[in-house]
């Protein structure tokens, strides 16, 4: 977690830097940019270490005198870290995503094709990345740009999928895409396709104009599941009410009731998800709907009340 947090700096870091018109203090970095410790001494030594790792991974930082205490800011100058155009024509940019998708950063294979592309040397130090590659990538990206339809397997039965996006979150890469036998948008996590992945026929299907894969791709947890969908309802108290439309925006709720509180709807495929998101809310919230939906949060809650059963052996 500790490197994944690092890393989600360091990118911030980077598009901070690009973004600005005029150089930064380690100050106003750090208000900027989230992860960086209180503290003005524990600030700079922070950022010294990420300034470093951006500088050995090919990053130009520059460094520019201000009228601050501080006395220096930074910055990323776009005509020194982006590429001139490359003149990539549509195949030549499939191709480059492909491999791209393929690199292996944790394992090397990543680093030597940098090294062969004349961007890092043989003695370049660790990647603060690691990118999973996995076989069925090309293929879906195959799909993608070909706009044809995939089978595989999952979760012990055969799904066809009109692939509409790719999508990396959380450490894994999410397959989005509408489900013929469901006829409805649907998530997969590539790695646990089972089987040959089987790429159909070329030019079958259109992507919606207005689909676009980051606002498809659910930010809910419990509706990030292979399961299938339930609509549950679940009463959110007075107290509560008011963070809960916040968070979900008042299109999830279907009723108020007159001494506030609130009845919220929710698109459910991950039910141990969206019973965390329950009980984080203690004693202000209760699964109204469906029934059976409601009776498993409760058997749950009731297991984990049991008093634990003695161990077994000598009583010393």
């Amino acid at each position: 977690m500790e490197r994944r947090d690092r890393l989600e700096r360091l990118t911030n870091l980077v598009l901070v830097l690009l973004d600005t018109g005029r150089p930064l203090t380690i100050h106003q970095i750090a208000d900027a940019v989230t992860g960086y410790p209180e503290g003005a001494e524990a600030r700079r030594q922070a950022f010294e270490r990420d300034k470093r790792t951006l500088r050995e991974e090919g990053i130009p930082i520059a460094v520019e005198p201000v009228e601050s205490e501080e006395l220096w800011g930074y910055r990323i100058r776009a005509e020194d870290y982006y590429l001139p155009p490359l003149g990539l024509d549509h195949d030549e940019q499939v191709a480059l995503n492909l491999a791209v998708a393929g690199v292996h950063l944790d394992e090397g294979s990543g680093r030597g094709a940098l090294v062969k592309l004349g961007v890092a040397d043989a003695d370049s130090p660790s990647p603060v990345a690691s990118l999973p590659s996995l076989p069925q990538l090309p293929r879906l990206h195959e799909a993608l740009r070909a706009r044809a339809p995939v089978r595989f397997g999952y979760r012990g039965e055969e799904r066809r999928v009109e692939p509409y996006g790719l999508l990396f979150r959380s450490g894994f890469w999410y397959l989005v895409g509408r489900d013929e036998v469901r006829a409805a948008l649907r998530t997969f996590r590539v790695d646990r396709m089972d089987g040959r992945l089987v790429v159909g026929a070329a030019g079958a299907f259109e992507i919606p104009a207005d689909f676009d894969a980051a606002t498809a791709f659910p930010d809910e947890p419990w509706r990030l599941g292979e399961g299938e969908i339930t609509s549950a309802e679940v009463l959110v108290d007075a107290l509560q009410a008011p963070l809960v439309e916040a968070e979900l925006g008042e299109s999830a709720i279907v009723e108020r009731r007159r001494e506030g509180s609130v009845v919220v709807r929710l698109e459910v495929a991950n039910e141990d998800a969206f019973r965390s998101w329950v009980l984080g809310l203690l004693d202000h919230a209760v699964v109204v709907a469906p029934e059976h939906l409601r009776q498993r949060v409760r058997a749950w809650l009731e297991a984990v009340a049991a008093p634990a059963a003695p161990a077994e052996g000598p009583v010393r």
